[in-house]
């Protein structure tokens, strides 16, 4: 197991958004589901497109750079189950969302 890290500041991203950051030289994307907060890698597996600044919907992100969907919940494509991305456990401490890295 990992520890929690700081991510973001809980106003860095409001609902239906996310957030792009790195913790220990590995880049993060944080979102905010209707208030609960899901981490997962912000790098696309098609060609490196930032998650953390693609359109949410619902728990699916959509890449900005080709439009490659994944589910913030899990990590896991709806589209297509084998394309995923690493996800991570977040928790609230305070004004500060962390994740286990």
């Amino acid at each position: 197991m990992g520890k929690f890290v700081k991510a973001i500041n809980l106003s860095d991203c409001p609902l239906g958004q996310g957030k792009s950051c790195e913790l220990q030289g590995k880049k993060i994307a944080v979102f905010n589901v209707s208030g609960t907060f899901h981490a997962i890698d912000d790098t696309c597996v098609h060609r490196g497109g930032p998650l953390g600044e693609g359109d949410l919907d619902g728990t699916v992100v959509t890449c900005p750079w080709h439009g490659w969907q994944y589910d913030v919940t899990t990590g896991v494509s709806p589209v297509n189950p084998a394309a995923k991305v690493q996800s991570f456990p977040c928790k609230v401490q305070g004004n500060d969302v962390c994740v286990e890295v």
